[in-house]
């Protein structure tokens, strides 16, 4: 059966299995057995810029010897065509549309901002960078403003939540003002937004990001958006994602120059949970477990791949106020803490009804396709036709580039994930065969692909193993 419901301006189709109550509940071995098959569409990744390689601050044997740990690449929005990548191990640099070299913007290592990064390279860091909208426009309250999200040492600072719960790193949001915004080298000030403590060394602080389709004078305009991991370790120990009275296992939305003394922000006042007791307000949307990364598309629809725990990848539609079900749900099924399972680690088919309302994924495939969805961006380009109105994403791991188209989408009914194919160095191949390293996980090579995107909304092709920014471009006749 499907329970309906409407969440903002998104009409929420739930989807249930037919487990009739007091069955006996199986495990599903297999949750998703059609494999993910390479699409009609193709495409050229070709070869834009590369990163200096950086070295690693741990020599802890879970990490891997990427050539650098490059993340994500965004338009500064200034009307430059810079562009700006970050590399988790500290430094950010600045690039532009013509692929200019990259220039090191800043190295955060060199900062007395408490950075750290040595519990776990994979995942902290530098992971996120943010220009607030008004970042050129000279005598706005956003003027040479950016932000920074990064891993910090727990005795470097006060946390706004969960201070006596910290005993891996902190997650930080920082804001830099810039003395000059036309500079391609930072020199200005900061000051600390944002706090929270991290128990774990995973499931951090991710993507922080402003609505890029939110228009001077609108609610949305120059609200920081957040992705908040679960805090770490494994199925959500401290059950944060469902709790709500602290934000992580979360999408939060603040105000960075709205501090009132009592905190460095401030919290808008349509978020979802604003006056609830025992409530985060910060909060946004909920019940993720680790969304490392979230885009808007043109039309202003939020997109968003929240990281499985065992078998699940998931692609989602934001929307405020949502519960995504974890660590109730991985994907369009329960896990063990919902069916009374002794041990975690499982999953199984949804009750006859839910109990309460999730809002279920668009999309979604199982480890055997992939191991971690590292989230993307619709694509609205004009280079190639063929993948406009395609959500184009990465299973970072392995590196496989998948799409899914992204108009009609509703939240339970599952779109088709077809492959991306890909010509790299003249020849149609997969990524893993060109940019993979050693695997320190398992067996095998991975890639540990993301992507980028421009003003222009084209795509650039991200691999940690190598080190190179490629711009997806249309295929050649051969």
């Amino acid at each position: 059966m499907h329970l309906a419901r409407s969440l903002g301006a998104v009409a929420i189709i739930i989807v249930a299995a037919s487990v009739p109550a007091g069955a006996q509940v199986q495990a599903v071995n297999d949750p998703l057995p059609d494999p993910i098959r390479k699409g009609d569409l193709i495409v050229e990744a070709t070869e834009f810029v590369r990163v200096p390689r950086t070295e690693e601050s741990a020599l802890d044997p879970i990490t891997n010897p990427a050539y650098a740990r490059i993340q994500y690449l965004t338009p500064i929005g200034d009307g430059s065509g810079r562009l700006v990548l970050n590399d988790l191990r500290g430094v950010l640099y600045i690039t532009d549309e013509r692929g200019m070299e990259p220039v090191a913007y800043m190295d955060i290592r060199t900062l007395d901002v408490g950075f750290d990064d040595s519990m776990f390279p994979n995942e902290t860091g530098l992971v996120g960078v943010a220009f607030h909208p008004q970042f050129a426009d000279a005598g706005a309250p956003g003027f040479g403003k950016f932000y920074t999200a990064y891993s910090a040492r727990s005795d470097s600072g006060y946390a706004d939540y969960l201070d006596d719960d910290a005993g891996s790193h902190e997650s930080v949001i920082r804001e830099w003002t810039a003395d000059d915004p036309a500079a391609n080298v930072f020199s200005g000030s900061s000051r600390e937004v944002f706090r929270i403590g991290q128990f774990a060394p995973n499931h951090n602080i991710g993507v922080i990001a402003f609505n890029p389709t939110a228009a001077a004078g609108s609610p949305d305009h120059g609200l920081l958006y957040a992705t908040l991991g679960d805090a770490g370790a494994a199925n959500d120990p401290r059950d944060f994602s469902q709790s709500l009275r602290v934000p992580h296992g979360a999408i939060i939305r603040i105000d960075p120059l709205a501090g009132d003394g009592s905190k460095a922000y401030g919290v808008p006042a349509d978020n979802p949970f604003v006056g609830e007791a025992g409530v985060a307000p910060e909060i946004w949307a909920y019940g993720l477990r680790h969304a490392q990364q979230f885009s808007w598309d043109t039309d202003g629809r939020m997109f968003m791949g929240d990281i499985g725990q065992n078998f699940v990848e998931e692609v989602n539609l934001g929307v405020p106020g949502a519960n995504y079900g974890w660590r109730l749900r991985e994907g369009t099924f329960a896990t063990g803490y919902a069916v009374g399972a002794r041990r975690p680690g499982r999953v199984y088919p949804l009750p006859a009804q839910d109990d309460q309302a999730f809002v279920y994924p668009v999309a979604q495939y199982d480890h055997g396709e992939g191991n971690a969805i590292g989230g993307g961006f619709v694509y609205r380009g004009r280079a190639i036709p063929t993948l406009r109105g395609k959500y184009v994403f990465t299973d970072f791991p392995r590196g496989r580039v998948l799409y899914i188209d992204a108009d009609g989408l509703v939240p339970g009914q599952l779109a088709e994930i077809r492959e991306l194919r890909l010509v790299l160095n003249g020849q149609e191949q997969d990524l893993v065969d060109v940019a993979g390293f050693p695997n320190t996980y398992g067996s095998g090579a991975r890639v540990d692909a993301r992507l980028g995107i421009d003003s222009a909304g084209e795509l650039y092709l991200l691999t940690k193993g190598d080190g190179w920014v490629r711009k997806l471009e249309p295929a050649q006749s051969r």
